[in-house]
């Protein structure tokens, strides 16, 4: 496990955003509890509404999680610049912790822009990995 150890902050940020991905869960839950919401049904499109943004800010995470988790996994096996690396998650992280609140906030110009940051943090992680090939 020696080869892991300049990673650490990146196996963290893993774990990190596995957490964050529970924490939008327990928020939907919740807001769907208190919104009367039958599970299984639907959700009203309606960015005016707490219930959709949180169901919208736990897909949207899911539509970048598994490239997240392909790119890390990529970077590290290429044995990719752990400093480089270690910032790149991070970056990701709080991007999308950003988007997720300020989805739930409905701040849809900040969201927009912690998206695209979140999306220059997964290109970093690749780009990372791509150069510890040359």
């Amino acid at each position: 496990m020696e080869f892991i150890e300049p990673y650490k902050i990146t196996v963290l940020v893993l774990g990190l955003s596995g957490l964050t991905f529970f924490i939008q869960l327990v928020v939907l839950d919740v807001v769907g509890f208190k919104n009367n919401h039958t599970p299984g049904h639907p959700i009203p499109a309606s960015h005016n509404e707490l219930l959709f943004r949180a169901s919208r800010a736990l897909s949207n995470s899911n539509e970048s999680v598994a490239i997240f988790i392909l790119f890390v996994a990529f970077s590290i096996l290429s044995s990719a610049n752990p400093q480089w690396l270690n910032t790149s998650a991070l970056v990701y992280l709080f991007a999308r912790i950003a988007h997720m609140l300020f989805y739930y906030f409905n701040l849809k110009l900040l969201r927009s822009i912690s998206f695209a940051v979140s999306l220059f943090g997964l290109m970093a992680i690749f780009i990372v990995g791509v150069l510890a090939w040359l």
